[in-house]
C-alpha cells in the first residue's frame, strides 16, 4: 500500500527558496490548519522537521521554526486519524528523555506517533548551542545514533534497561508509560553509513536522487539491504506539487518562484550542507529543494503515478507552495487517482 503524507511548514519559507512564494511563517496557526486539512483530505501522515538555525538571505529562510515534538503534541490533540511523525536529533536529546517524549506523543495521539531520527550533521546549528563534538566524525555520529536508537527501542518495551556502550551507559533505566503502539521509526541518512543505519534500525527511510533513476536505485538498494537483514523497509521521497487550473497557469506560478530565487539563502544553505552540495542543494539553486511536479491536477496525478512506478517507492511526503490550496487540490483531485492506480 502506498502512503501519502504532508511535510508541514514548520520553518518559514517552506521548501521553495524564493522571495515570491505565498507567505509561510513557520507559525502554529499555519501548521495546525495544514494538519487538520491533511486529515480531512485523507492524507496518511504529517511530519515536522527539527531545525535550529536558518540560512539567511533576504527571506531569512528557515530562520523561524517551531520545535517539532512540542508542536506535534499540539497537533496530536486536535486531530484523530492522521499519523503524527516528529523529529529528534540524537546528539541533542538523551535517549531516555527522547523515549519519554515520543511515548507521551503516542499517548496524546492515541497510538499515532512516529519518530524521524536525525544524527545531527550541520555544524552551524549545533555549535551555536555548544552541542557540537569536534571528535565525532560523520560516521561516528551515526554510531552514536545507533546506540541511541537501540536504547530508545528497549525503553519502549522493557521494564528496565542496562546498557554499556561507547557513547551511553545506562543502569536499570526505567521509562513508563510505554507507547500504546511502537512508534514508526524513519531516517533520511543517504551516506553509506547513514543508509546502513536507516535500513538496519528503522521501519522506513527517506531517499532521494537527482532523477528518477537515481531514486529507484536508492529504493532498490534499501530493500535489498533490508532483505539481507531478514526484515523489510519502506521507502519514501519528498515531492513538491505546484498546481493550477491549467498546465500553463501552474508553470507560470513556478516560474515566478524561480525568478524570485533568494540567492543569499541558497549560499547559506550551501555553507550549512557543504559546498559540494547534494541533490537537495543542487535543486535549491533553481528555487525548488525537492522533486517537483508542476501542472493541472490531472497532469500532476499522471506524473506522480509514473514517478512512483519508476522509482519503486512506498510513499510520498508532499510539499506545497500554498498549503491551503495545495492540500485541497491534491486531496480531492490527485490522491483519489493515485489510490485507484495502486489499489
Amino acid at each position: 500500500m502506498k502512503e501519502y503524507g504532508v511535510f508541514l511548514p514548520v520553518a518559514n519559507g517552506g521548501w521553495i527558496v524564493s522571495r515570491t512564494t505565498p507567505l509561510l511563517d513557520g507559525g502554529w496557526a499555519q501548521n495546525r490548519d495544514a494538519a487538520l486539512l491533511a486529515e480531512a483530505e485523507g492524507f496518511d501522515f504529517v511530519m515536522a522537521m527539527g531545525k535550529w538555525r536558518g540560512f539567511g538571505g533576504d527571506t531569512s529562510h528557515w530562520g523561524t521554526s517551531l520545535e517539532a515534538v512540542t508542536m506535534m503534541a499540539g497537533i496530536a490533540a486536535v486531530t484523530s486519524k492522521v499519523k503524527i511523525w516528529a523529529t529528534l536529533h540524537a546528539i541533542l536529546h538523551n535517549p531516555a528523555v527522547a523515549a519519554k517524549m515520543i511515548s507521551t506523543l503516542d499517548h496524546i495521539s492515541g497510538g499515532r506517533a512516529g519518530l524521524n531520527i536525525v544524527a545531527g550533521a550541520y555544524r552551524g546549528e549545533f555549535e551555536q548551542m555548544d552541542a557540537w563534538d569536534e571528535n565525532l566524525s560523520h560516521d561516528a555520529r551515526y554510531d552514536l545514533t545507533e546506540e541511541w536508537t537501540k536504547i530508545v527501542k528497549r525503553l519502549w518495551t522493557e521494564p528496565g534497561v542496562s546498557f554499556d556502550g561507547k557513547y551511553f551507559t545506562f543502569r536499570d533505566c526505567v521509562s513508563e508509560p510505554k507507547p500504546l503502539h511502537r512508534p514508526f521509526l524513519i531516517c533520511a541518512g543517504m551516506s553509506a553509513r547513514g543508509f546502513d543505519f536507516s535500513v538496519r534500525e528503522c521501519d522506513g527511510c527517506f531517499i532521494g536522487g537527482s532523477d528518477a533513476a537515481e531514486t529507484r536505485a536508492a529504493s532498490l538498494r534499501a530493500k535489498a539491504l533490508a532483505k539481507g537483514l531478514g526484515k523489510t523497509i519502506r521507502t519514501y521521497c519528498m515531492m513538491t506539487v505546484i498546481t493550477g487550473t491549467t498546465d500553463a497557469e501552474a508553470q507560470a506560478r513556478a516560474q515566478t518562484y524561480r525568478e524570485g530565487l533568494d540567492e543569499g539563502a541558497v549560499r547559506g544553505m550551501l555553507e550549512s550542507y557543504g559546498l559540494s552540495g547534494n541533490a537537495m542543494t543542487e535543486r535549491a539553486q533553481n528555487a525548488f529543494m525537492t522533486q517537483t511536479v508542476v501542472g493541472s491536477p490531472a497532469t500532476c496525478a499522471s506524473r506522480i503515478e509514473q514517478f512512483l512506478r519508476d522509482c519503486e517507492i512506498d510513499g510520498l511526503m508532499f510539499i506545497f507552495d500554498d498549503y491551503g490550496q495545495g492540500l485541497r487540490v491534491t486531496g480531492r483531485e490527485i490522491l483519489p487517482a493515485l489510490r485507484r492506480a495502486f489499489a
